[in-house]
């Protein structure tokens, strides 16, 4: 009588499907598909410190810093971080078993760069984890003094370009806050700023000196948010009109 040979689900299905992924390998995708994101994250024109970049990857869910590596994005190749991540997988559909492996991969951060670019698996480093101090508090805008300094101009004079610029020296101005001025068409615009972090609104403060009237005032904020031109000193001269 022949015989019938049983084989093993897992068998059977690796014989009917090909070969099937292991759940560490599955888990080390997810790891790598959490440092690629990362990579994302991190990527940008802007010019940035091997601080900041290292604690701008530092706030990322999931992801630990283990290493920082040149000075600036603009500096050479750029900046060097070294992450760790984790990923995870199931293995076996019968009897579910979470499988975890903890995973390290460098990105690259450089005007160089190009977005999604896989990042490279390395050995993770010997260490703790990487922690950086909080960024410094920006200077506050002196919106109340920036309106009393302002000169005033009567009806059919002209703003003097010189003497707006003496008002702003007056100030004693914090060396963090960046100003712009010009003139146009009898009037002279004003441009006080701080350095945003590429993604949330700027703060700024804008005032215009002019005929009959000197205003200061904050741009909405979807004016203020990176691309939008809200904190420019044309804005200031010309403004854009309110969001609806």
């Amino acid at each position: 009588m022949r015989q019938l040979l049983l084989l093993p689900p897992l068998l059977l299905l690796t014989v009917g499907c090909g070969v099937v992924q292991s759940s560490e390998d599955e888990a080390a995708d997810s790891a790598r598909d959490r440092a690629r994101t990362a990579g994302e994250r991190l990527y940008g024109q802007r010019p940035r410190t091997a601080e900041e970049v290292g604690r701008s990857a530092a706030g990322i869910d999931g992801v630990e810093v283990l290493r920082v590596t040149g000075t600036s994005t603009h500096d050479g190749d750029g900046i060097d971080v070294v992450i760790r991540t984790s990923g995870s997988a199931y293995s076996d559909w019968l009897d579910p078993q979470e499988v975890v492996v903890q995973r390290c991969f460098e990105a690259r951060v450089s005007p160089k760069s190009e977005w999604g670019e896989p990042p490279r698996d390395v050995d993770c480093p010997d260490g703790p984890p990487m922690t950086f101090a909080p960024p410094p508090e920006p200077p506050e805008l002196p919106y109340e003094e920036l309106r009393k300094k302002l000169p005033r101009v009567p009806e059919g004079g002209r703003a003097d370009e010189a003497e707006v610029r003496r008002a702003l020296t007056a100030l004693d101005l914090d060396p963090a806050i960046r100003t712009e001025v010009k003139a146009d068409g009898g009037q002279v615009g004003v441009l006080l700023s701080v350095k945003g972090n590429g993604y949330d609104a700027q703060d700024c403060l804008l005032a215009r000196v002019g005929p009959g009237a000197t205003e200061v005032w904050v741009p909405p904020r979807i004016q203020r948010m990176p691309g939008e031109g809200g904190c420019s000193v044309g804005n200031a001269l010309d403004p854009l009109p309110p969001p609806h």
